[in-house]
């Protein structure tokens, strides 16, 4: 009935599309063989991150963490995968952390996590988000089954780890495909609100801020000289530490002023105004609003003195004026 030339399994596990089918240990051998070739990307990047710690990043975040084993989170059930995925992921916080040169805390590997709406910095757990890849693929295929075990612990899965209303009904995965995103998404807001609530005032702010609109733009960019939106390796791994909220102190002083400690997240070193640096980013942040201004062809003057009003009411300078605003309005900046 069958040709020849066709292979017979005499055994309950298999692989067939790049995909472990059968028990528990086989998956799990399955899975560190793949494990081990996408490690080899990882040690590379490291050597990258000596160059250049940016594009390093980069490359681990679009193309060396949650991509390289996400079609075994699809197609393998969770309760398979979880453990195995886990130890990728743990290599894939070595491999950032080398890359940054930072020791990450528990909290920070959370944040970084998350993905970029939230404040994270996009290092998405294949563990954690198993569940919601496996459902979005049976959901997809046309072939869920309410009756499924699979089906079923990863449903119950995906439940625990989300807030009581976006929890689903198994029977939703028969009735409709649930697009794998919807459902990471759903997670990232469950993981991003115990964030908040387990940190201090001060780290709430810091996460608040860094999730919001655009906030985190510059992680997402491709590094580039020429269009100026390249980090060198200093100010791109201070960056990051500051993004995840890590010790600045080191138990030391500010230099230029000696009474006064340096705060863990590094509040002082940028609001310190002494030795001129306050004065020096508020010109730059001028002159990049200015740059922009000029792009839109707007009419902008710079260092504009007193007396902006007839009435003379408006005493203090302009460091930034536009003039011919859309309502004919003089508009004064920073």
């Amino acid at each position: 009935m069958f040709p020849d030339s066709m292979k017979a399994f005499h055994t309950p596990n298999l692989d067939i599309l790049g995909a472990p089918i059968g028990d528990y240990i086989h998956c799990a051998k399955f899975i560190a063989s793949k494990r081990v070739e996408a490690l080899k990307l990882l040690s590379r990047l490291q050597d990258v991150a000596v160059i250049d710690p940016q594009v390093a990043f980069t490359l681990l975040r679009v193309c060396g963490s949650f991509c390289r084993l996400a079609h075994i989170a699809r197609s393998t059930p969770p309760s398979l995968s979880s453990d195995p995925l886990q130890i990728f992921d743990m290599a894939v916080k070595e491999c950032f952390a080398t890359c940054s040169a930072l020791d990450l805390t528990e909290h920070a590997w959370q944040q970084a996590q998350l993905g970029l709406r939230y404040g994270g910095l996009g290092l998405c757990s294949l563990a954690l988000h198993a569940c919601a890849a496996y459902i979005a693929s049976i959901s997809s295929s046309g072939f869920a089954d309410v009756d499924y075990q699979h089906l079923k612990h990863a449903v119950s899965t995906f439940n625990g780890l989300v807030s009581t209303q976006d929890t689903i009904l198994i029977g939703s995965t028969v009735d409709s495909p649930i697009p794998q995103k919807a459902l990471s998404f759903k997670i990232d807001t469950e993981q991003f609100r115990a964030l908040l609530d387990s940190s201090s005032p001060a780290n709430k702010a810091r996460l608040l801020s860094a999730s919001a609109s655009h906030a985190s733009s510059w992680l997402s960019v491709v590094p580039s000289v020429e269009l100026g939106l390249h980090l060198d390796p200093h100010e791109f791994c201070v960056g990051i530490r500051w993004w995840l909220g890590l010790d600045f102190s080191r138990g030391l002083s500010c230099s230029l002023c000696p009474n006064t400690a340096l705060d863990l997240l590094g509040h002082h070193a940028v609001t310190c105004k002494k030795g001129g640096d306050v004065v020096t980013r508020h010109n730059r942040l001028r002159d990049v609003f200015v740059d922009f201004c000029h792009q839109a062809h707007l009419g902008v003057h710079v260092e504009v003195g007193s007396n902006l009003t007839p009435d003379g009411s408006r005493s203090r300078p302009a460091d930034v004026l536009v003039r011919d605003w859309i309502t004919g309005m003089q508009i004064c900046c920073l």
